[in-house]
């Protein structure tokens, strides 16, 4: 047939983009999609400002070639197939619940459709055991993984593309970076400069040493193999970010293969653990005022820009499940909710996996004492001074721990526990006992059952 329909959704790019070469190679003309879904618009929020601006280059993008990125909004199971109308309708796949359920709709409502693998280095489903079944262990996927060699994806074509702008993208405010592949691709330069340092540098949240490329791969403005291909494994900081995109692509067939996982624990022992009904410590934690510096620190970030650094991130989702024990999906949703990097398979993937409950999880007996943590990777406190800036003049030595400073120490930096900083929320050596009693308990009953 003479005219296609992609449909974007999380692969806003026209370079290494499987769907849309396969459009623009066997159709004449060429219509590009993008449907704002009011379940998923969030407005307000740094994510779907993040995600308006990726909409913007791509209309660009599309511009440049003489055409347009054609927006609708509405429930896309009535939208996309009445866009589509007699057209072949292209898209790049996805692995959630909620977008099985739409995806299904959808196809189901347009015959013929061409459904693409584009968001992963391999697609979930490609990289199995021995026996034929989905990794639960990440090493051994990593092995099979590494060793399988890349699907070929079409080669883009000279198809017109259609200039109807539809409803036009919305604005959003301020993204926290700028949106669409030229600045993915910039990110992506300007890190292959430090890329060799990773493996050793990217635990310190102080430091800039991430790739800063999480929202460019959960909006697809840049394909993960390409950032494979790209970094290469010259050295172990390069190896150490390959493995990151790894469990990106381990996460993805978890949940592909588990969809239940995406709100109950994969490990079913861990299903009966009494959670605490704790506003007051949700709360708290949500607004970073837990008393626990490097906590606060994470938590504020989050709420100033949409994203944390990676360590910071697991010691907050640690100290809410673990030192308040509270359920690990309210975490995962806030993170989700709030995250410019929100990827439904990769949060619950590592929230599962912090509080013990899922694939290749840390044990239950792992738990991160915030002070220890803060100490060992913001040593001299620059990321707590920085978010948390009633405690900019406490030194090092008790910035991680402000209520073990000394009356005359803790006045000269202006600091007063309980006024200026909040004095810790709990006791992390009680909470940590009393986590690991609850978790005992759930096995014990599992044993049981």
């Amino acid at each position: 047939m003479s005219r296609g329909l992609v449909w974007f959704r999380n692969d806003l790019r026209l370079a290494d983009n499987p769907a849309w070469a396969a459009a623009t190679s066997s159709h004449r003309r060429v219509a590009a999609l993008f449907v704002v879904d009011p379940a998923l618009w969030r407005p307000g929020t740094p994510r779907t400002a993040q995600l308006a601006a990726h909409l913007a280059a791509l209309d660009g993008a599309l511009a440049e070639r003489g055409g347009r990125l054609l927006v609708r909004r509405g429930d896309p199971a009535r939208v996309v197939p009445a866009e589509a109308g007699g057209a072949v309708l292209h898209l790049n796949a996805d692995v959630t619940p909620y977008a099985a359920r739409r995806d299904g709709a959808v196809l189901g409502a347009v015959a013929g459709s061409v459904v693409m693998e584009g968001r992963w280095v391999h697609a979930p489903g490609t990289v199995l055991s021995g026996a034929g079944e989905p990794y639960r262990v990440f090493t051994p996927f990593h092995r099979s993984w590494a060793a399988r060699p890349r699907d070929p994806w079409p080669e883009p074509g000279e198809a017109e593309v259609e200039d109807d702008p539809g409803e036009g993208v919305p604005g959003a405010g301020a993204p926290l970076m700028a949106g669409g592949e030229d600045a993915a691709l910039e990110r992506l330069g300007d890190f292959l400069g430090r890329v060799d340092g990773y493996g050793e540098d990217r635990d310190r949240p102080d430091r800039d040493t991430t790739s800063r490329l999480s929202a460019d791969l959960k909006y697809g403005t840049i394909a993960a193999r390409r950032v494979a291909d790209e970094v290469g494994d010259g050295t172990p900081g390069r190896r150490a970010l390959v493995r990151q995109l790894a469990w990106r692509d381990f996460y993805a067939q978890v949940l592909a293969a588990h969809p239940h996982t995406v709100d109950r624990a994969l490990r079913p022992e861990y299903g009966a653990i009494a959670w605490r009904d704790d506003p007051g410590g949700l709360a708290a934690w949500q607004e970073g005022r837990t008393g626990y510096p490097i906590v606060d620190a994470a938590m504020r970030q989050l709420a100033a820009e949409g994203w944390i650094h990676n360590r910071p991130r697991m010691i907050a989702a640690s100290f809410l499940v673990k030192d308040l024990l509270i359920d690990w999906r309210l975490g995962e949703r806030w993170f989700r909710r709030l995250l410019v990097d929100g990827d439904v398979a990769q949060n619950v993937g590592n929230w599962q996996w912090v509080a013990g409950t899922g694939a290749d999880a840390a044990p239950y007996f792992r738990i991160f004492n915030p002070v220890t943590q803060g100490r060992r990777f913001d040593p001299d406190g620059d990321y707590v001074r920085r978010w948390v800036p009633e405690l900019a003049d406490a030194p090092a030595g008790w910035i991680h721990a402000p209520w073990t400073a000394g009356p005359l120490e803790a006045a000269a930096a202006g600091v007063v526990l309980g006024d200026t900083y909040p004095a810790p929320i709990v006791d992390h050596a009680e909470a940590r006992e009393s986590a690991l009693a609850a978790y005992g308990a759930a096995r014990e009953q599992a044993a049981g059952a």
